[in-house]
């Protein structure tokens, strides 16, 4: 889990003893800002294992609401998370030109309300995860166990933190199939977790290459890593993603009826790696998303893959 840096707020850090600046309302719009609302993006990948069902199933409706559910609980208690690391992390972030002006940091929200709102939005997220189902409560609290791990010590450790990070998107692909009652391929499941680790050595690649070129400050964890080790990661994870989304493709085909367009799909998927490989090896992947957003033959080999897959299924 990757916190990123909240709104900039005109504000001064918080002293000891003086109460949080801007008032209750402030204080709740800090809260929420610091619960990273835009990152709920991330748990769309909740929707990717009941995508490869709803054309087998009678229970259509069961299943998209299941999910929706898994997106929410998954939300609220990524939010936690979030909370919590700025609270841990409150005096390195003052010190930070940036970051400084997080709510926390800025003394807009109390450390100690951090944490209050962080304990809600946990139970929160629980409480709506049991709606449908208790193993998606169990995924639910390993996932705040990892992470919270993650917050107090282990994002120092090289290696575990990159398997940590990673596997934050694992569980939200597992979380999607564990709320719906869906059996996950192992495939399915190779694919997500060797598509995570790539994206994020190629990250972390991306923020060494920035320091060796400029001497900009990173993060201590990363001085730990060279940037040939994270080249020699990110190339083993997209070799072994691309041969894992090979396999899954074969047996996607035998569970589309024989259809031949799965294994087509390999074309755009096996080039859009390809293609994202070229701005990790450039040190230009230092937000995903935004290579996404920015490359338009990145977002035309996207829909092409997703197309072939909606055709396997739907058509």
């Amino acid at each position: 889990m990757e916190p990123d840096a909240a709104p900039e707020l005109e504000t001064e850090p918080e002293v000891p003893g003086r109460p949080a600046r801007g008032g209750p309302v402030a204080m709740a719009l800090g809260v929420l800002k610091t619960a990273r609302p835009r990152q709920w993006v991330k748990n769309v990948l909740v929707f990717a294992a009941p995508f490869f069902v709803l054309a087998k199933t009678d229970d259509v409706a069961g299943v998209l609401l299941d999910a929706v559910i898994a997106f929410v609980a998954f939300s609220l208690v990524a939010s936690s998370v979030y909370l919590i690391n700025d609270a841990i992390d409150v005096e390195a972030d003052r010190a930070h030109p940036t970051k400084r002006r997080r709510p926390i940091a800025a003394g807009i929200v109390p450390v100690k309300v951090a944490y209050v709102a962080a304990v809600v939005f946990f139970a929160a997220g629980i409480g709506v995860g049991f709606l449908a189902s208790g193993l998606l409560v169990i995924v639910l609290a390993v996932y705040e166990a990892v992470q919270l791990a993650y917050c107090f010590g282990l994002k120092h450790q090289p290696v575990v933190d990159l398997a940590i990070v990673g596997s934050g998107f694992l569980m939200r692909s597992i979380a999607g199939g564990v709320a719906a009652n869906i059996a996950l391929s192992q495939w399915f499941l190779l694919v997500t977790a060797f598509g995570s680790l790539f994206m994020v050595a190629g990250k972390r690649y991306a923020e060494v290459m920035l320091f060796e070129r400029t001497g900009a400050k990173i993060r201590s964890s990363l001085k730990k890593y060279s940037a040939s080790y994270l080249r020699f990661v990110w190339a083993i994870s997209s070799a072994i993603l691309i041969m894992s989304y090979c396999l899954w493709a074969f047996e996607l085909r035998n569970t589309a009826g024989g259809s031949v367009w799965p294994v087509i799909s390999m074309i755009p998927f096996v080039v859009a790696v390809l293609r994202y490989a070229v701005d990790v090896d450039g040190g230009n992947a230092g937000e995903p998303e935004e290579i996404a957003l920015r490359d338009r033959v990145l977002q035309v080999l996207g829909a092409l893959w997703i197309g072939t897959l909606v055709i396997s299924f739907y058509l």
